[in-house]
């Protein structure tokens, strides 16, 4: 019994060690995948290299900024001069940081919307070059999709399904990442979105463009408690946004001020809007967080890199159980490698677009 037992041990250990020979021989036959990630769909130049959908070897953002706080905010036309300027630069500075040449290259993802359409074709176009002559697939990426992605860049065991937020200039939801291509929309803003709301308020204020990392900036001087801006309701049971609301009392709040001669003091103004429109985020999120019985939320989008935003929602991650994630904040402003990400999971699936494809500034997540 004793030498059966033995026989079978040394079997089982033999067959163990043939099954660890072919995995690793299978793992060093395994093609690493090169996927460089284009994104101009408003005012960031930016390309990066990732490998293998999770490791990012470049990435290079030339930011527009400088230009358009002249104008107090993007002008289009402008920013589509300045991504042909810029776009040969920003792509072979992140192939040379890479140390890769366009021969290593497996597919070429781009940005093909929702943004500025001219911003957005001066991408896709070079994009379809690069595919034309190197005859390498294109990998047509939604924008908001590659927001989502973002959040997979420093959280490698990240998997779905998880909750994401996403928070930007243009785009409210709450969103349930199902699978690497599958949303469902759980909540939308039903007007303005939240970083479109600190703009124009940024702006009542008289504060520099980009205005919602002023708002970020000096609400911290100032009392939140000192205004009551009022929050919207909605008749039906829901978990959507709506912030024009907010940003209306604001801008009455300073009217009346300004008709009466009476000081205004911009950080509680910036506090006190700040504080509603955070609590509406946050309040709709945990509801539909609670609906889903959410696990995990990334949070994705310019507004993710706001400091408030990030402490009342890891307050309410520790209070409630939630992992809350959040890229570093140069992956929450627009760039190329969450681009990138979202392409690899096109490139293994075999999702790639045709040349003829054409840029949507008004594309949909579903």
């Amino acid at each position: 019994m004793i030498k059966e037992n033995d026989e079978n041990k040394n079997e089982n250990k033999n067959e163990n060690k043939n099954e660890n020979k072919n995995e690793n021989k299978n793992e060093k036959n395994k093609k690493d995948i090169y996927i460089l990630g284009i994104e101009t769909s408003c005012d960031e130049t930016a390309a990066s290299v990732v490998k293998n959908g999770r490791e990012v070897l470049s990435s290079v953002i030339s930011s527009q900024i400088v230009t358009h706080q002249k104008f107090g905010g993007v002008v289009p036309e402008v920013a589509s001069r300045k991504h042909i300027e810029n776009i040969d630069t920003v792509v072979e500075t992140a192939l040379s940081d890479a140390d890769l040449t366009f021969s290593d290259i497996d597919g070429i993802a781009v940005t093909g919307g929702p943004g500025l359409v001219g911003a957005l074709l001066v991408g896709l176009q070079y994009a379809k070059g690069l595919s034309f002559a190197l005859k390498k697939p294109l990998l047509y990426v939604n924008h908001i999709e590659g927001h989502i992605n973002a959040s997979f860049i420093e959280n490698k065991d990240l998997e779905p399904p998880f909750l994401s937020l996403v928070v930007s200039g243009g785009h409210t939801f709450i969103v349930s990442v199902e699978d690497y291509d599958v949303y469902r929309i759980l909540a939308r803003t039903r007007d303005d979105a939240v970083g479109e709301a600190y703009d124009k308020v940024a702006r009542a204020l008289g504060l520099k463009y980009p205005g919602g990392p002023e708002i970020d900036r000096i609400a911290k001087e100032g009392n939140e408690e000192a205004i009551k801006f009022t929050r919207p309701t909605f008749h039906e049971e829901t978990n959507d946004f709506s912030f024009s609301g907010i940003k209306s009392g604001v801008l009455n709040y300073l009217n009346g001020k300004s008709q009466k001669g009476e000081e205004i003091n911009k950080a509680d103004v910036a506090a006190s809007f700040q504080k509603s429109v955070i609590e509406n985020l946050l309040d709709n999120l945990l509801s539909a967080a609670k609906d889903e019985k959410a696990e995990i939320i990334a949070v994705a989008g310019g507004v993710a890199s706001n400091s408030y935003l990030r402490k009342k929602l890891n307050e309410l991650g520790e209070k409630e159980g939630i992992r809350i994630i959040f890229p570093s904040p140069v992956y929450c402003t627009d760039n190329a490698t969450m681009i990138a990400i979202r392409g690899y999971y096109k490139f293994i699936k075999g999702d790639t677009a045709e040349l003829n494809v054409n840029a949507d500034p008004n594309l949909s997540l579903i």
